[in-house]
């Protein structure tokens, strides 16, 4: 079993994440620049899906922040 976590340990642990979430969807959109389309199509699938947990991460640590970024 896992210890229990405070709150204050918990917001950490998700703006890690959400952090490490950016750096890969930066390194693979990076990485469609240089390969061919074939290629370019799969690493921006996953691009877009580290993009979407980061969403989900900024939506935990600030709700309604990608709500007032869109008006």
């Amino acid at each position: 079993m896992t210890d229990a976590v405070d709150a204050d340990e918990l917001l950490r642990r998700i703006r890690a994440a959400r952090d490490w979430a950016l750096k890969e969807e930066q390194a693979l959109d990076e990485r469609a620049k240089e390969v061919e389309l074939s290629e370019q199509l799969d690493f921006t699938f996953q691009s877009r899906t580290y993009h979407a947990v980061r969403v989900v991460l900024d939506e935990i640590i600030e709700p309604g922040k990608h709500a007032r970024e869109k008006r």
